[in-house]
């Protein structure tokens, strides 16, 4: 039986390792799949990331610093190319071949640093866990603001509440959520399976808006919308989402893409740190009319503080995971997406095994 407190995940795959603006000449040590890795801008401002380990005496490379030659050690200055090679020895001409460290394909576009942690000769740009996020370039009609959280909790339980949003009305009714519960809860929703994961999207009419929405878009308390929620789950890390409200009577349905209203994109990372800790990656990309910047601030100020209403929620429930994993949980008809994100998981596990079987043999 999986143990869904400690799901493993596929290595074969890109990971968001940092947002761009993360990205320094200043080290950033951080743990992806248990692996230590050390992410730097190279000399030129192109991003690298290396094993956070020196091959002389295992000392973090985190700790050294950047130079014209590279990464170099803090503790007795062994210096490193993106590609992993040890290019200078302080007072040694001759340098071993093993004295190397583990380097990891980058690809670095739209704001995101992404990592490879799989087999390097298997690292494709067009691999479909490389998503393109074109709202983050678009900053005129969309402005960005990129959030951060680490979250005590396997990496799927992240996504698995981004795939049940009948949640919603109950964490969240001071943000996301507030108006009438029953209303969200039964929104009218259709799911289907993609070759990379699941899409839905949720409908509720005639809905009062929430006070999220009622602060970014103007709308009256007591006002009737029309509401959808548009979610993509595209294994193992990414949910896309598309949200929205138009007064009722202005055809959402037809043409959600009008003026005025509330409008908001959210890119939703969750990279695993190890079995049971997440990095929680995501923007704001604000749709809304009015996109001052204190609008911008205050929206996303208001998106952080329903994600810290989520994260109270996960991290407890990974510790009652982990207090008993073998005991069996109950599916209702709302976990539809969630099952299919799930087996999207298993078959690239079973597939990734399938293939190192191979190899071994």
């Amino acid at each position: 039986m999986t143990n869904i407190a400690t799901l493993p995940a596929p290595r074969n795959a890109w990971y968001l390792g940092a947002w761009s603006n993360e990205v320094t000449e200043k080290p950033l040590a951080r743990t992806i799949l248990d692996e230590n890795v050390v992410l730097y801008r190279q000399p030129g401002s192109k991003a690298a990331v290396l094993e956070d380990r020196c091959s002389h005496r295992a000392t973090p490379l985190s700790l050294g610093d950047v130079t014209d030659r590279g990464l170099q050690c803090g503790y007795h200055g062994l210096t490193f190319n993106s590609k992993g090679e040890c290019v200078f020895i302080p007072g040694q001409e001759s340098i071993p071949p093993q004295a190397c460290v583990r380097s990891y394909p980058v690809v670095e576009r739209q704001g995101f640093v992404w990592i490879w942690t799989g087999d390097p000769e298997q690292a494709d740009a067009n691999h479909p866990t490389l998503i393109d996020y074109p709202w983050n370039d678009d900053t005129e009609n969309w402005p960005t603001h990129y959030g951060y959280m680490h979250i005590k909790c396997n990496y799927m339980l992240l996504n698995d509440n981004l795939m049940d949003l009948t949640h919603i009305p109950f964490i969240h009714r001071r943000t996301i959520g507030g108006g009438n519960q029953m209303g969200q809860v039964n929104a009218e929703m259709k799911t289907r399976k993609t070759p990379t994961g699941v899409h839905y999207i949720r409908w509720m009419d005639k809905i009062q808006p929430p006070p999220t929405y009622v602060k970014a878009a103007g709308f009256a308390a007591d006002a009737k919308v029309d509401r959808w929620q548009e979610f993509e789950y595209i294994a193992p890390i990414t949910v896309l989402q598309w949200t929205g409200a138009l007064e009722s009577g202005r055809g959402a349905r037809e043409n959600r893409e009008q003026d005025g209203g509330f409008q908001l994109r959210i890119y939703h990372g969750a990279t695993p740190e190890t079995d049971s800790s997440c990095h929680y990656f995501f923007t704001c990309n604000n749709g809304c009319t009015t996109q001052s910047e204190a609008d911008n601030d205050r929206l996303f100020r208001e998106i952080r503080d329903t994600f810290l209403e989520d994260l109270e929620f996960l991290e407890n429930q990974q510790a009652c995971l982990e207090d008993d994993p073998t005991r069996a949980l109950v599916d209702i008809k709302h976990d539809t997406a969630r099952i299919h994100a799930r087996r999207t998981i298993d078959r690239m596990l079973a597939e990734e095994e399938g293939h190192l079987a191979v190899a071994a043999s």
